[in-house]
């Protein structure tokens, strides 16, 4: 069996930083979301796709690791684990994608005057913050998952 590296599936390290996925990612989508006409912008429509692609991924493998701790028995099938490493590279390379572009063109409109009532513009800023720290987790997970891969 394989050693237990701190934030691979099945740890109490994981499960902290899927928590932290589904948190972020759900409020970057509630801020997103504020705004009806968010759907105006390719940039903002993609992020909220990817979020809505996160969540359920992240609350997914979160219960994975809370059965695991609780029960103190991981995850550790090589092809199971290969999915999970997979799907993390995935989605994270999505988010930071989605955040980027989220947060280039709420720069955009923010400098262009007139292109924001109100403070939707630092709506739009804040969720493509919460974005990234989704996508941090999400590639630590992913790292955490892929340095395992290879001992099993």
């Amino acid at each position: 069996m394989a050693e237990e590296v701190p934030g691979s599936l099945g740890t109490s390290a994981s499960l902290a930083l899927r928590l932290g996925q589904t948190i972020f990612s759900s409020a970057s989508l509630v801020f997103m979301c504020f705004d009806v006409n968010f759907y105006g912008f390719t940039a903002f429509c993609y992020l909220v796709t990817v979020m809505g692609l996160v969540i359920p991924w992240s609350m997914t493998l979160g219960l994975v690791d809370a059965y695991s701790v609780f029960v103190k028995c991981p995850v550790r099938q090589p092809g199971v684990m290969t999915v999970i490493v997979v799907g993390d590279w995935v989605l994270s390379f999505l988010s930071l994608g989605a955040a980027c572009s989220t947060a280039s063109v709420a720069h955009i409109m923010m400098a262009a005057q007139g292109m924001c009532p109100g403070k939707i513009c630092s709506r739009y800023s804040l969720s493509a913050a919460m974005a990234f720290l989704c996508w941090f987790m999400s590639f630590s997970s992913s790292i955490f998952n892929f340095w395992v891969l290879p001992k099993l």
